[in-house]
């Protein structure tokens, strides 16, 4: 088994207010160690940010809901947490303004 180390980012500067994007699918025959995220708001705003985690099994749950983030500032969501994903698992990112939210996921992927 292979562990790879690596980032998967999101461009939000051309995005729908309140529309769920997708940072992450985890491929076939992988487990990923989400080892951090951190949310980037573009904007002079502050705005509102919701994670999701859609696992194989079919529950979508809410990593965050509604958290803020400050005009020009960042958010670190998952600060000495690390979540385990199974393949076709997938986290995905919103914000509550258009054009204003980039992320960058760093993870471990075990095929």
């Amino acid at each position: 088994m292979a562990n790879t180390f690596k980032s998967k980012t999101f461009d939000g500067s051309s995005t729908n207010a309140d529309t769920l994007m997708t940072v992450y699918t985890v491929p076939s025959s992988t487990t990923t160690i989400v080892l951090g995220l951190t949310l980037c708001n573009l904007t002079s705003n502050a705005v509102e940010v919701t994670v999701t985690y859609t696992n194989n099994d079919g529950d979508n749950v809410n990593i965050t809901k509604l958290a803020q983030i400050p005009g020009k500032a960042s958010l670190e969501l998952m600060t000495g947490n690390k979540y385990v994903m199974e393949t076709s698992d997938i986290l995905k990112v919103k914000s509550s303004a258009a054009n204003s939210l980039d992320s960058v996921l760093s993870i471990m992927e075990i095929s």
